[in-house]
Order: C-alpha cells, then sequence, then structure tokens
C-alpha cells in the first residue's frame, strides 16, 4: 500500500536567467558577437542603439592597475521580473524599472583604428580536386562509376580505409551494381597515379611506397635503398631501429642517412596538402597595454552592438496601461509584448553581466602575473590555479573556468590563451614554490640541447632538474615530456 507523506527539501537551481549568462560567459568573441545578432532577431523587444532616454551605459572599456570596480555583486541572483500569468500588473512600473539594465551600450576600445575584413579566397576542395581528375582519366560506363565511389570513400587525409570487400557489398545494396575486389583493385590502381603522390593509400605503409615509386626514375641509389626500407623494414624503421636495418642490408651509416633524407621528403598525410584549409582567426577578448609600468587591462567589446529595449513595444504597453476598459484581446498582446520586452531586459543584464566578469577576472590575472606582462618572461610566471583568482575576486570556480575557456589576450610579447598563465606549483630546493612551467622550460631547452645520436632519457633529465635544484620523480619528467609532445630519446634519436 503507497504511502504518502510531506518533505522540505532545500534544492539549489538555477533560474533561466542564470543559464543564459553562463552561456554568454563560456563564448569566445565571434560566438558572443553571433548570439547577439540571433537575439536581436528573436526579439523584436531588443534593438541596437543607444537609448536616448538613458545616458547611462555600461563601457566596459578599460580598468587600470590594481583597479576593480565591482558595482554589482555578480553572485547575486537576476530580477525575474513579474509572472507572465499575472494580468493585472503595473505597466508604469515596469517601464521605470532599473534603467541602467535596459539600455546597454559598449563602445569601441580600439579608437578610431580601421576596421578591415579579411578576404576569403576560394579554394578548390579536395574531393573536387580528385573527381576532376577521375572525369580526365576515365569515359562514360561503369569503370567511371566504380571509381566515383571509390573517390567518395576517401577520406580527408588522402586514405582509403574502407575495405574493396565492403565497397563491392555497398554497390551491390545501394547502387545496384556488382563487381568483385579484383574490378575494383584496378580501379584503385589507377586512382593511386592521381595527384598529389600517395592518393588512394590504404594505410602508411603503401602511401609512403607511392610516392616514391613516383620519384624513383632510376638510378638514384638513395630512393632505392628508402623503397627498400619501407617495403621490408617498415616496423625497425618506424621503431628506429637503425642498427637492425644497417645489418640486414649491409650498409653504412652515409647509405642509411641518403635514404632517411628522401623518406622524410614524403607527406604522410598527402589528402591534407590538396584540402581546403579553413583558417580560424583568432579574435582576443582583451588586450594588457604597458603605460610606463602601470598595466591597463582593456577589454575587446568592438564586436557588440549597443542594446535597447524597443520604444515601440514600451509606448505599447504604455497606451495599454492608459485604457479605462482593458480589452481581453488588448490583454493577450500585451501579455506577449511583455514577455518578449522580460526577455530583452534578461539578456541585457546577462550581456552586462558577461563584461563585467570578464573584466574582473583578466584584471585579476594581470596583478597574479604582473612580471610576465611587465617583461614577457616565462620563467617569472607565478604558481596559480582557477581557485586562487576565485578567491581574489570572490567567484566561484566554475566561472573562472567559463572565462578561462577558449578566451585570449593580447600582450606586447603576443597573444596568449589565458589557460596559459594557470600552472601546478613545485617546491625547489630552497623550499620556494615556482610554476612547473618553469621546469618544463628547463626539459624543454634540455632537449634541444641534447646530442641527438645520443638524446637525454627520462632518468638523465630526473638527474639534470635535480642538479638544478628540482627534486622531481622520473615519472614527472615523463608527464611534463609528454605534455610538451617530445617523443621518448630512443624516437629522438638520429644518426
Amino acid at each position: 500500500m503507497l504511502k504518502q507523506s510531506l518533505s522540505q527539501k532545500l534544492l539549489q537551481k538555477l533560474s533561466p536567467q542564470q543559464i543564459q549568462f553562463i552561456k554568454l560567459l563560456q563564448m569566445t568573441t565571434a560566438d558572443f558577437e553571433e548570439r547577439v545578432e540571433q537575439e536581436l532577431l528573436d526579439n523584436p523587444a531588443l534593438e541596437k542603439g543607444e537609448d536616448e532616454m538613458d545616458p547611462t551605459t555600461f563601457t566596459g572599456s578599460e580598468t587600470k592597475k590594481d583597479e576593480f570596480s565591482n558595482e554589482d555583486s555578480l553572485n547575486d541572483d537576476f530580477n525575474t521580473g513579474d509572472s507572465y500569468d499575472n494580468d493585472d500588473f503595473n505597466v508604469s512600473e515596469f517601464l521605470s524599472g532599473d534603467d541602467s539594465s535596459a539600455s546597454f551600450k559598449m563602445t569601441d576600445d580600439y579608437g578610431d583604428e580601421e576596421q578591415k575584413e579579411m578576404p576569403i579566397a576560394y579554394q578548390q576542395s579536395f574531393y573536387d580536386f580528385l573527381v576532376d581528375q577521375v572525369h580526365a582519366n576515365f569515359e562514360e560506363g561503369i569503370d567511371l562509376q566504380l571509381a566515383m565511389h571509390i573517390v567518395g570513400n576517401i577520406e580527408e587525409d588522402g586514405y582509403l580505409r574502407r575495405e574493396l570487400s565492403a565497397i563491392v557489398n555497398d554497390l551491390a545494396f545501394t547502387e545496384n551494381i556488382s563487381t568483385t575486389e579484383e574490378q575494383l583493385e584496378r580501379i584503385l590502381t589507377k586512382i593511386q597515379n592521381f595527384d598529389p603522390a600517395g592518393i588512394g593509400a590504404r594505410n602508411l605503409q603503401e602511401c609512403l611506397l607511392l610516392q616514391l615509386y613516383k620519384k624513383d626514375y632510376g638510378g638514384n641509389k638513395a630512393l632505392d635503398l628508402a623503397e627498400k626500407i619501407i617495403a621490408d623494414y617498415m616496423e625497425a624503421f618506424v621503431k628506429k631501429h637503425y642498427d637492425k636495418i644497417k645489418s640486414a642490408l649491409k650498409i653504412n651509416d652515409d647509405d642509411l642517412k641518403g635514404a632517411l633524407t628522401e623518406i622524410t621528403k614524403l607527406n604522410p598525410k598527402p589528402g591534407q596538402s590538396q584540402s581546403q584549409s579553413v583558417s580560424q582567426y583568432i579574435i582576443p577578448d582583451f588586450t594588457v597595454i604597458n603605460e610606463d609600468s602601470v598595466l591597463r587591462v582593456i577589454l575587446n567589446s568592438r564586436n557588440a552592438p549597443e542594446l535597447k529595449l524597443s520604444h515601440s513595444y514600451s509606448e505599447t504597453l504604455q497606451a495599454y496601461d492608459k485604457d479605462a476598459g482593458k480589452d481581453k484581446h488588448l490583454k493577450d498582446a500585451v501579455q506577449y509584448i511583455k514577455q518578449k520586452l522580460d526577455g530583452a531586459k534578461w539578456f541585457i543584464d546577462s550581456v552586462k553581466q558577461r563584461q563585467q566578469t570578464l573584466q574582473l577576472t583578466m584584471t585579476a590575472i594581470v596583478q597574479a602575473q604582473r612580471d610576465f606582462f611587465l617583461y614577457g618572461d616565462e620563467m617569472s610566471l607565478k604558481p596559480m590555479i582557477l581557485k586562487d583568482i576565485a578567491d581574489k575576486i570572490q567567484m566561484d570556480i566554475s566561472t573562472i573556468s567559463r572565462v578561462a575557456n577558449s578566451k585570449y589576450v593580447q600582450t606586447d610579447f603576443g597573444i596568449y590563451p589565458l589557460k596559459y598563465f594557470f600552472s601546478e606549483g613545485i617546491l625547489n630546493e630552497s623550499g620556494e614554490e615556482v610554476s612547473n612551467r618553469e621546469v618544463k622550460k628547463i626539459l624543454s631547452d634540455a632537449i634541444d640541447g641534447e646530442s641527438k645520436k645520443k638524446p637525454l632519457t627520462d632518468e638523465a633529465l630526473m638527474d639534470l632538474l635535480k642538479e638544478k635544484g628540482y627534486n622531481i620523480a622520473r615519472r614527472t619528467v615523463a608527464k611534463y615530456r609528454e605534455q610538451l609532445n617530445i617523443p621518448v630519446a630512443r624516437l629522438r634519436k638520429e644518426l
């Protein structure tokens, strides 16, 4: 038998306005600009332009070093406004609310600098490039159909990873074409002679061999040796077991060097040389300027428009307030208008809060890493985690994480992602806490200066760090090396 009971629970829930703010906060400048444009299309109560009735606007332009102007608590809940279900609301009170949230202006902090659009050049796609060659090499008929199907299965890097037996089944079931693996192999061989060299290969070994075959005009000893190494000793080559290769082929170091030189000229991903390249331009969210050792944090707001509530929608509400009869049909229309106005006010509030949060967070980062922004020395970076900034500006760690994600700052020394300034700390020999970036820099410099004939092992790197006062375990050295995308000593070995 079911029992009914009453209970009280304390739950923490995010309001729709808080969710909207969170989504806006983690957006990049380009995504944020697109989101604002979409909101302007979706909500007719939101318009571009400065509200003439409200000269008070949030510019979000700049903050000097050590300035924190957090007038409004960024941890307070949004004002959710009146319920849409309430027919008898006070229109005049609604319209005369906090004007600071009804208008939002973002200024161009880059002054009169000329704004130029980056032209986009047309480039033929990789697939279209192959299709043109198919039509040039195959006549109308079954071979052309098979070639087009094979080309359609070639991936962007130039490899054909789908088995020919599977392609036979695809053709039978989807296009009602009966063929054999031998017939497809003949078509594929012809496709593998297309440009770029190595196209249509089914693995790396075949890809490299196809390129070597195209280069080998006869009489080139280095190319002949390179073909033999790739064809018969691919595994030893990948693992850099050069002694094994020299012993098996009975060659000396100079012969092996010549062959390796030819192999290193090959392209392991031939499709990328022809694929349409889509460049992603980084738009810095902040600029830090050094003015006589005074650091200024400038927020990039050039892509955000001035926002305000629609006066025509506000006037409609005022007309309703003066209508004593309050017609039912008019009430329904005004409820819709009020909903749109509420949405516009919430969006303006979210945008304003987003800019304030970004400004506060970046200013705190600049304060914590002041030496780096002054001199640009990576070794001067201090250990800093998200919690340090969160405690400093009294925000949640998740908020700082959203700000640091996909955001960039332009400095006198280049453009850096905000995540670059966060790193763990380790203790050196004198008990001083330093950033692990300092250790990574030492590792990187040591590996750059090592003898490639006898590269430093992780143990040797560990001993080197201990000599410099960093007592770090070998597994930690391996972790930092992997984070720097540096292979193990065996794979760094050269002849």
